[in-house]
């Protein structure tokens, strides 16, 4: 092929430091270089004449033949995979990723490529690890700074997704600044000259400080700082870890507070030791009012100072506690100063714990007023009970209304919640895949269960609003499109088997000027009544008309009717038809809430019914709402 300039050409091709193959117009190897023998593990004589798909993986074949084909028209020089990864095949079978540069040119009329290859599985490797570290950068749960310590200021270079997240600055407000902007103005904080002198001395160096989020927030920051070093001994960078321990701060300042109470408190608080009794701590209000100092008291017990007579009682009332048997003990004894004194105290007795040393702390309350006052309290009480007897008979009303509610209550949260709970211990027997219908039967169950039981907290709720004259009305300008869409919605994933809610005609471009919480309330409680109310396979209509003035509103069901005798009880509060008080759910307020609403908002409610037949409810609603 190069004749008399084969040896010279031989020279050039050893003397480049990468792999070399040169092919022919019909890809066929014709030179192959000791680099590339070492990349392909082929030796010259081996590859030579040989086709140059033998050095590429099988699957690549085709596109990689198209490629050159193409190449070869266009006769300019190129890497090849640009933005996409090349795969090369060594004789032994392993795939490795390399770096291709095509160089085509023509000699003796003859055009070749020669092949530049490079074998870059470590690089690849290399890029693999750096990706995996700033990956656990980005997901630690620490904030994660890197300053540049020899720039001027030492501004951050890099900043993990937790810092941000913490501090909630914006990318350019971080960048190429100094840390102190988390200082904000308190910048003599005595921590922060332990930091700067380890800054300034390449060291490394762990402190709590105050710092400040964007939006003025203060966060105790335990930062740690840890200084990188080059082969010159030279700190390059710093590496800033933040923790957030802003919680534990405040647990310590409470722990100290509480702390500061013990020792100021004037009531005296004793602490000893469960199994032999003695003092191991006592209040400043203890010694003081005892009279014995702390150094003293150490070497003595509560019944040194009368706080139980008789050693054996004392500890038979404490296994109580050591055993669990009581949370606490109350009593009243007669207390024993240094002095010889005694008065009257009242002792609350618990069991704690130091680190894993079972102690009791004993709460002592001096009751001597107490016990003085006795008679004049009496007296007070005495007064106190005929006044007490007038509202008596107020509060015996009150209680039968609670009682009512609190019973009505608990039957219709129990039905509900048995429900919830049958469906759920039964879901987990169903673990086969041919049982999913059983498995959507009870899901379908807990869904209705938990959107009755939501309904019933909303009537609660808005009954108790009414009731305390807190309503709110905010009225808006609305589709009611919107709110239909709502309530519709939320009704079809209550509807039983066979029912379907027909959805009204030309309303897509009504509006009215109302509370559109309260519309929506009015609509959804009329149509799960209708849905409730109705058997399966029967349809729900909903109707809209609108005048001038007006918007009417019809929810007509083929449900089972109200009885004539119970129709004009129907909107008082607490009522239920007897044709449903024994067979369906409710709570008797829904009707009565949404009458007083829409009295309120200028409108009025009234029904035709049936007995077996069905209902038609009429809301009208004035256009224009005023308050």
């Amino acid at each position: 092929m190069f004749k008399k300039d084969q040896d010279i050409f031989n020279i050039l091709l050893e003397a480049i430091s990468e792999g070399v193959i040169i092919v022919d117009k019909d890809q066929h190897i014709v030179e192959f270089n000791s680099f590339a023998q070492d990349i392909f593990g082929y030796t010259k004589g081996e590859i030579v004449e040989r086709a140059l798909h033998l050095l590429i993986p099988s699957k690549y074949h085709a596109t990689h033949f198209n490629y050159i084909e193409r190449f070869i028209e266009r006769g300019k020089r190129r890497k090849i995979g640009s933005g996409v990864d090349v795969y090369g095949l060594k004789k032994d079978g392993t795939i490795f990723p390399a770096e291709v540069e095509l160089n085509p040119f023509y000699i003796y009329n003859k055009t070749y490529i020669m092949v530049l290859v490079k074998d870059i599985s470590e690089k690849k490797k290399t890029e693999k690890t750096l990706m995996l570290k700033s990956r656990a950068l980005e997901s630690a749960s620490n904030g994660i700074v890197i300053t540049d310590a020899l720039q001027q200021d030492n501004p951050i270079i890099y900043f993990n997704a937790a810092f941000q997240k913490l501090t909630g600055y914006e990318t350019k407000e971080i960048l190429n600044n100094n840390c102190r902007f988390l200082q904000g103005n308190d910048n003599n904080q005595k921590p922060l000259k332990k930091l700067r002198k380890a800054v300034k001395k390449g060291e490394s160096c762990q402190v709590i400080l105050r710092n400040y989020k964007k939006d003025g927030t203060l966060f105790w920051n335990d930062l740690y700082v840890m200084p990188i070093t080059n082969n010159e001994g030279i700190v390059t960078n710093f590496i800033g870890i933040q923790n957030d321990v802003t919680k534990r701060m405040e647990i310590e300042e409470e722990r100290q507070h509480l702390a500061t109470i013990f020792d100021e408190s004037l009531n005296e608080i004793f602490v000893f030791d469960a199994k032999s009794l003695k003092f191991l701590n006592a209040n400043y209000g203890a010694q003081k009012n005892i009279g014995y100092a702390l150094e003293e008291l150490i070497n003595m017990t509560p019944l040194d100072v009368k706080l139980y007579n008789d050693e054996a009682d004392f500890r038979k009332i404490t296994n109580t506690l050591l055993h669990n048997r009581e949370e606490k003990l109350k009593f009243e004894t007669v207390n024993k100063r240094k002095d010889g004194s005694t008065y009257p105290a009242e002792v609350h007795l618990q069991l704690s714990y130091l680190g894993e040393k079972e102690v009791f702390v004993a709460f002592i309350i001096d009751i001597s007023e107490r016990i003085n006052y006795t008679t004049k309290l009496e007296k007070k009480v005495e007064e106190r009970t005929k006044q007490l007897e007038i509202a008596l008979n107020k509060e015996k009303e009150l209680n039968e209304l609670k009682t009512k509610f609190l019973s009505l209550v608990s039957h219709e949260f129990k039905t509900p919640l048995s429900g919830i709970l049958t469906s759920s211990q039964l879901l987990s027997k169903y673990t086969l895949s041919e049982q999913q219908e059983k498995r959507d039967k009870h899901i379908k169950t807990i869904t209705d269960k938990v959107h009755y039981l939501n309904n019933i907290l909303n009537d609660f709720l808005s009954f108790e609003k009414l009731e305390s004259g807190k309503v709110n009305y905010k009225l808006t300008h609305f589709k009611l499109s919107k709110v239909l869409n709502e309530v519709v919605y939320n009704a079809n994933m209550l509807l039983k088997e066979g029912q379907q809610i027909n959805y009204p005609i030309n309303v897509d471009e009504l509006t009215i000027f109302q509370d559109e919480k309260i519309v929506e309330l009015v609509l959804s409680n009329l149509l799960y009544n209708a849905i409730n109310y109705s058997p399966e396979h029967k349809p729900i209509e909903i109707e809209v008309e609108q005048n001038s003035k007006n918007t009417i509103f019809k929810i007509k069901d083929q449900g089972i009717g109200i009885p004539a005798k119970d129709q004009k009880h129907v909107f008082e509060r607490y009522f239920r038809a007897e044709n449903v008080v024994n067979t369906q759910q409710g709570t008797g307020i829904g009707l009565n809430i949404v009458k007083n609403n829409l009295e309120n908002l200028g409108g009025e409610i009234s029904f035709v019914s049936e007995e077996n037949k069905g209902t038609i409810f009429t809301v009208i609603i004035p256009n224009q709402a005023t308050l």
